[in-house]
């Protein structure tokens, strides 16, 4: 199964559809979101087509296939217009696999979760990275909508075999073996 993993939306409309105009393209069967869905957060400049309300619908249309952790500038509030449930992380288990999802606020790689994990998603730095270490594949699918340090707008697809850093626009960045 192909799951697209995304962070960071932070309201962008427009960066959400491309996301997942670029994921269902991708074959993507199921998503998972790492936090940050409709607001933009105090230190963040408005991103472009910032329409919380339209996120939300869209997200609400792909519910049955989204796993959602809850960021920083996610609300409780934010429950009452979403079809889907906000986790404070998730432990993921897909194609033999053992993964452990967060927003990256309260773990991060330098605070890992305690426990065996092949592969450790994050997000809340905006910027997007695979990597390996030992056994453990740490990876950031950066921001949909406001990417920091240089880099591209971007999310990752876990597909059986590997993990693949895409950037908005469609092309590979980065990709590892499973």
């Amino acid at each position: 199964m192909k799951i697209a993993v995304a962070s960071d939306i932070h309201g962008s409309y427009p960066a959400a559809e491309a996301f997942f105009y670029l994921a269902e393209k991708c074959g993507a069967e199921k998503y998972i979101l790492l936090g940050d869905l409709y607001y933009h957060g105090i230190r963040n400049p408005l991103p472009e087509g910032y329409a919380p309300l339209k996120v939300a619908e869209l997200l609400n249309e792909k519910a049955d296939r989204l796993l959602v952790v809850k960021g920083n500038c996610d609300s409780d509030v934010d429950q009452t217009v979403s079809n889907f449930t906000f986790a404070p992380f998730l432990e993921v288990e897909e194609g033999g696999k053992k993964i452990f999802c967060t927003h990256g606020d309260h773990y991060d790689p330098e605070h890992l979760p305690k426990g065996k994990y092949d592969l450790f998603l994050y997000g809340h730095f905006h910027t997007g990275l695979i990597e390996k270490r030992g056994d453990l594949i740490i990876a950031n699918p950066g921001s949909l909508s406001l990417p920091k340090g240089g880099t591209e707008a971007s999310f990752l697809l876990l597909d059986e075999d590997k993990l693949t850093l895409f950037s908005l626009s469609g092309k590979p960045l980065r990709e590892i073996a499973l």
